[in-house]
């Protein structure tokens, strides 16, 4: 089985989960916010749209046909296709977003490159990530193989992908982060704090040239 699947079979469970952390992704969804421009945008592996939709994105892209429906039903216009091969032409959007799912694509370097293509000059490309060096990317390490969401997932440091946006040309890399505690000690909206290193959660955004 790989990650679609799963994703797939576990469509509901996943997007409840939103529901029951509901101070995580409220700072996730700041953190996000922070670096998203204005313009017409697309989130690539929207899932169930917990993301796209409070944050005005335009189009999703997501694979699981059942994660899919869920985010049609909350408004949003979905294109079942896989990340590394996007059916969209070049130069036409102002920005794309990506967020986790950069740790369950098969080729994450065709992915950004496929986002970098369908993204206008200047635009933006936002990631927000598990950073793998942190000590929520250690915890969710440890624990994958008893995660029915995260057993397919590779975990990616902050430093890795941002080398993979230099290497692919983009510039005006910034960063923020935001979870400093266990999950389950959250009980208020978390600090979004400038640059990485702390937080379970980083978002990196970049132009491209």
């Amino acid at each position: 089985m790989d990650s679609i699947k799963v994703f797939e079979e576990l469509a509901l469970e996943y997007d409840k989960w939103f529901d029951e952390n509901r101070f995580v992704y409220e700072s996730e969804l700041r953190a996000m916010k922070r670096h998203l421009p204005k313009g017409f945008g697309i989130e690539i592996g929207v899932g169930t749209g917990r993301f796209a939709v409070p944050l005005g994105v335009n189009i999703g892209v997501e694979p699981a046909k059942n994660m899919a429906q869920i985010a049609r039903g909350r408004g949003l216009e979905v294109v079942e296709a896989k990340a590394e091969m996007l059916p969209f032409r070049n130069n036409i959007f102002d920005y794309a977003l990506i967020v986790v799912t950069i740790c369950f694509v098969e080729n994450p370097i065709k992915v950004l490159e496929e986002m970098k293509r369908i993204i206008k000059p200047n635009g933006s490309l936002i990631i927000g990530l598990v950073d793998k060096d942190s000590f929520l990317g250690k915890i969710y390490e440890l624990k994958k193989n008893k995660s029915r969401f995260y057993k397919y997932a590779k975990f990616y440091s902050t430093e890795q992908v941002i080398n993979w946006l230099k290497e692919l040309g983009f510039n005006h890399i910034k960063t923020s982060q935001t979870i400093f505690k266990q999950l389950e000690e959250i009980e208020n909206i978390e600090p979004i704090k400038d640059g990485y290193g702390k937080g379970g959660i980083v978002v990196i955004s970049s132009s491209k040239e």
